[in-house]
C-alpha cells in the first residue's frame, strides 16, 4: 500500500488488518508524523516511512510539490522493494489520485494496482482551494482524476453516492468497488444506548479541525445553549483551525464548558471518550465536497450508541433518516444550539434515535466491508496462483 499520509490512517489500517487476518503480508510505504522509525512492524504490517514530513494547511503549490516528491520517492521504494518482494497487489490511497504512478514499477511486471478513493479529488480540490467544478483549475484536477483512473486495473471508493457521481463522468461502475469506511467492530465495539445520568450533558465532537467541518459552528451554538442546559463538550482533534478555535473559546468565555484537546489519542481512549458522550456532533459546513461524504465520526457515534446531532447532506440522508439522526441545516449557529438544548432536555429521545441509528451498523458492519475488499483483492491476484492462502 503507498499513501500520502502517517500511519496509523484509519482507512488504511483498517484495510490492512483484513488482509492479515487473512493471512496475507502487508507493507505500507508513507510519510513520517514525527520522530517515528523509518521502518517498523505494527501488528503484522511492515511500514517504510519516507524522508517526507506530512504538514496540513499547505498552499496550493506547496502542496502540490509535496504530493510530487512523495510520488517520486515512492516509487523509488516500491521499485527496491518489489525487487526482492514482488508485490502481488500494489494499492494506492488518494490524496492525490495521481500517487496511482508510484505503481508504475510493479505495473511493468504485470502486477494489478488499486487506486483507494478516500476522496473524491475534484470536489475535495473545489472545497478547500475555491473555484467552480467547471474551471479550468478543476478541470485540470478532473483530468488527472480521468488519467489515474484510467491506468489502475480497479477502483474503490467509500460510498454508493460517490460511485454514482464517478459513473456520471464516464468510469465503468464494474471497475468501482465500494468500501464503506465504517468502524472496525475489534475496536469500536456496539454499545447499546443508554440514558445519561450526570447533572451536565456531555457533547462531543472529534476528527480533523479544519473550516469545511464546521468546528466554529459547534462552539458558537454552545455560547447560546450553555446558558439554557448545563453542558460539558469535549472537542478533540488536530489541523490549520486549532489557533482560531482556540481564541474564539476565549473570546466567548467557553474554557469552563469546553475540553479542547489536540493529542494523540489511542483507539482505546477515543472509543472510551465517545462511549461516554451523551450527543455526538457532526457540523459540517455544506459544499460540493462536504455534501458527498459520509463522515466516519458519525459511524462511530452511532456504533457506541451515542445519539447524534448532524448538519444535512446528500450523502447523510442517503443513510440516515430523521428518525435516526437530529439534523440540522449546515451552518445554522441557532438550530444547532436549539437541537443540542432539545436532546439534552429529553434523554427519552437521544435514547430512541440512537438506537434506531444502530440500524445502520447492523446493515453495514466491517466485517462485511471487509470481505467485499478482501475478495476483491484476492480476485486480482488469483490470476497470479496468488489469491487466498490455502488452509
Amino acid at each position: 500500500m503507498i499513501v500520502d499520509n502517517a500511519y496509523p490512517d484509519p482507512r488504511v489500517e483498517r484495510e490492512a488488518r483484513a488482509l492479515i487476518a487473512r493471512g496475507h503480508a502487508v507493507d505500507v510505504i508513507c510519510v513520517r508524523s514525527g520522530t517515528e522509525p523509518r521502518c517498523e512492524v505494527i501488528e503484522g504490517v511492515t511500514i517504510y516511512r519516507g524522508p517526507i514530513r506530512r504538514q496540513r494547511g499547505m498552499s496550493l503549490p506547496r502542496q502540490l510539490v509535496e504530493y510530487a516528491s512523495f510520488t517520486i520517492w515512492a516509487a523509488a521504494k516500491l521499485t527496491q522493494l518489489h525487487a526482492s518482494r514482488r508485490y502481488d497487489v500494489v494499492q494506492a490511497h488518494n490524496v492525490p489520485d495521481f500517487i496511482i504512478f508510484a505503481a508504475f514499477p510493479a505495473k511493468l511486471t504485470g502486477r494489478p494496482i488499486v487506486l483507494d478513493l478516500h476522496d473524491l479529488m475534484p470536489e475535495f480540490f473545489a472545497s478547500r482551494f475555491g473555484g467552480r467544478m467547471d474551471g479550468w483549475r478543476v478541470r485540470l484536477v478532473r483530468l488527472q482524476e480521468r488519467l489515474s483512473i484510467g491506468f489502475a486495473d480497479h477502483a474503490i471508493t467509500v460510498t454508493d453516492l460517490w460511485r454514482d457521481s464517478l459513473v456520471e463522468r464516464g468510469f465503468d461502475r464494474e471497475r468501482i468497488e465500494v468500501v464503506m469506511n465504517t468502524p472496525d467492530e475489534e475496536i469500536y465495539a456496539r454499545r447499546e444506548p443508554r440514558l445519561g445520568s450526570g447533572e451536565r450533558v456531555t457533547v462531543m465532537h472529534h476528527g480533523t479541525m479544519t473550516h469545511r467541518y464546521g468546528i466554529d459552528v459547534l462552539v458558537r451554538a454552545v455560547s447560546l445553549a450553555r446558558d439554557r442546559i448545563p453542558l460539558r463538550v469535549i472537542l478533540h482533534g488536530r489541523g490549520e483551525m486549532v489557533p482560531a478555535i482556540t481564541r474564539l473559546i476565549e473570546e466567548l468565555d467557553l474554557a469552563d464548558t469546553i475540553d479542547f484537546s489536540n493529542d494523540r489519542w489511542s483507539s482505546e481512549e477515543l472509543t472510551a471518550t465517545i462511549g461516554r458522550a451523551d450527543i455526538g456532533v457532526v457540523p459540517n459546513r455544506n459544499d460540493v465536497f462536504t455534501d458527498g461524504i459520509l463522515p466516519t465520526k458519525l459511524m462511530e457515534y452511532v456504533a457506541l450508541g451515542v445519539p447524534a446531532i448532524v448538519a444535512r447532506s446528500s450523502a447523510t440522508e442517503r443513510y440516515f433518516s430523521d428518525e435516526m439522526v437530529r439534523y440540522v441545516e449546515p451552518g445554522d449557529v441557532e438550530a444547532m444550539a436549539d437541537a443540542i438544548v432539545e436532546l439534552a432536555r429529553d434523554p427519552e429521545l437521544r435514547l430512541r434515535r440512537a438506537r434506531n441509528a444502530q440500524a445502520f451498523t447492523h446493515e453495514h458492519p466491517w466485517t462485511v466491508e471487509a470481505a467485499r475488499y478482501t475478495r476483491l483483492i484476492e480476485q486480482l491476484a488469483a490470476p497470479r496462483g496468488r489469491g487466498a492462502p490455502q488452509s
